[in-house]
């Protein structure tokens, strides 16, 4: 599997430990910053991800910002992304095996390190259900063809 990841700088220090964790894991990764904590735009880095994802070039993105909410939003304007914020491991589970998220947002104010990796690992180990869950997934992606 290979992952990009990124994040602004309200996210870079949780980025550097949820890195330790794929890096744990033996993902591939392909990060597109920030690596620093002087202020930047958020969108500078979502982007890149969401176009890695959708493209084909990764298996799945995450991000990280303040609260993962603009990271996120910005992440949904590409068409293909299915970002998912989540604060938990259920719904990070739920993300994939419901949604079929194939990127996920946490935020760093949010979020501690320990959590963030619990939540990272679950959200990479879980698959796609399937059948019903297809044909929701399918609805949500239609609407971008509107």
């Amino acid at each position: 599997m290979k992952v990009a990841i990124g994040s602004d700088h309200a996210g870079h220090r949780l980025k550097v430990e949820v890195v330790k964790v794929l890096e744990e894991m033996d993902i591939e990764m392909e990060d597109h910053g920030c690596n620093c904590e002087e202020s930047v735009d958020y969108p500078d880095y979502a982007l890149p991800v969401a176009k890695d994802v959708v493209s084909g070039d990764v298996d799945r993105g995450i991000l990280i910002c303040g609260t993962g909410i603009g990271i996120s939003i910005a992440a949904n304007k590409m068409k293909g992304a299915r970002c998912a914020l989540v604060h938990d491991v259920f719904s990070a589970k739920a993300s994939r095996a419901h949604n079929n998220s194939n990127i996920l947002a946490m935020g760093e104010r949010v979020l501690g390190p320990g959590l963030a990796g619990e939540i990272v690992k679950a959200w990479l180990e879980t698959e796609f259900e399937g059948g019903r869950h297809a044909t929701r997934v399918d609805k949500m992606m239609a609407i971008e063809e509107e």
